[in-house]
């Protein structure tokens, strides 16, 4: 994934706001994460108590109650995981092309990595965890150098709305093969109906132990160019007048955040937006600088996915409304407000 063309820069107020605010900031998000957490283990078709949650904690479950709060919580600590490499790679794939309008979901990475692992399942028979999480950062790394191709084609380059435009034709044309995939399968299709729209509700301890270091690795890879990133934010020709390797920072961002998506995918199903909202939510509130940025995005992005599960399970219930569904309603108004507010007008 390289370079698409700029359309903002950050500016001296965006990049250095006061460090106290920003650890404010970061205090007060992870005040919220926990309180959402909270309210995951506490709300669904049965609401318990803080003591239902406290004493499910202190020892076997012996009650009702108990036992909702104890299969709550691996779904919970997979939708605090999900949201983080949501969040960190729509982060980084902003920054590395500069487009305000990059996404997993929206620029196809996700629905390349969705058509892949419902190939494999449906034609190969995968079912070891790790061929999953391998098959899908594929089928992504594929989806985002045919996106990028496809958005460079004709005058101008790789603009971010040509990049936008193609992504959401390429994402439909995912979107319509897995379909003609799982159409024929029906026992692939009744395993997987659920896990196309994107959620968190079959979450178990084997699958979060086997995804989190893959996840860990993706977040690693992109915090480690944190510094790289905000060259990068000042244009190639300047980042490399600063002695930072443009072409190198790129490819292990981008390396970064297709694992992030392809491993979220892989496990939890095409979740769009988050990416996309939570970056600029980070820069509002503690600018520009990825080192703050970054760890901030992964904060939020794990607020965001777990309160949409909260939400999910609250208006429908007895029954739920998975998350892709919730992230969806949020995400598409704010997605046309950035590109009001950008007013990208390349074609």
């Amino acid at each position: 994934m390289t370079s698409a063309t700029a359309t903002s820069t950050p500016d001296a107020a965006t990049l250095r706001r006061p460090v106290r605010s920003r650890a404010t900031w970061l205090t007060l998000s992870l005040l919220a994460l926990l309180l959402l957490c909270g309210s995951s283990l506490a709300f669904g078709v049965r609401t318990v108590t803080l003591e239902d949650i406290i004493a499910a904690f202190s020892g076997p479950a012996q009650t009702v109650s108990e036992a909702a709060v104890v299969t709550r919580l691996p779904r919970t600590v997979l939708a605090v995981l999900i949201g983080a490499a949501l969040a960190l790679s729509g982060a980084a794939m902003q920054a590395v092309t500069r487009n305000p309008l990059a996404d997993p979901g929206i620029l196809g990475v996700s629905g390349g990595a969705a058509l892949a692992v419902v190939i494999g399942l449906a034609y190969f028979g995968l079912a070891a965890p790790y061929s999953v999480i391998t098959v899908a950062t594929i089928g992504a790394s594929i989806a985002a150098v045919f996106v990028y191709a496809v958005g460079s084609l004709g005058r101008g380059g790789a603009t971010p709305l040509k990049l936008a435009l193609a992504g959401a034709a390429i994402s439909a044309a995912f979107a319509s093969l897995t379909s003609a995939v799982l159409l024929p399968r029906t026992d692939v299709m009744e395993s997987f109906r659920f896990w196309q729209i994107g959620g968190v509700g079959g979450a178990t301890w084997d699958r979060i132990g086997v995804v989190s270091p893959v996840l860990a690795l993706g977040a690693l890879v992109v915090i480690a160019t944190a510094r790289g990133m905000n060259s990068l934010a000042l244009g190639d020709d300047l980042a490399a007048g600063l002695g930072e390797n443009v072409g190198r920072t790129r490819l292990i961002a981008s390396a970064g955040a297709v694992i992030l998506c392809g491993a979220a995918t892989a496990v939890a199903g095409p979740i769009a937006f988050v990416g996309l909202v939570i970056p600029h939510l980070c820069r509002f509130l503690v600018g520009s600088d990825h080192r703050w940025l970054l760890p901030f995005a992964a904060v939020l992005g794990s607020c965001l996915l777990v309160a949409a599960d909260v939400v999910g399970r609250l208006i429908a219930r007895p029954e739920e409304i998975e998350v892709g569904i919730v992230t969806a309603l949020i995400g598409a108004p704010v997605f046309i407000w950035i590109v009001r507010r950008h007013r990208v007008r390349q074609l």
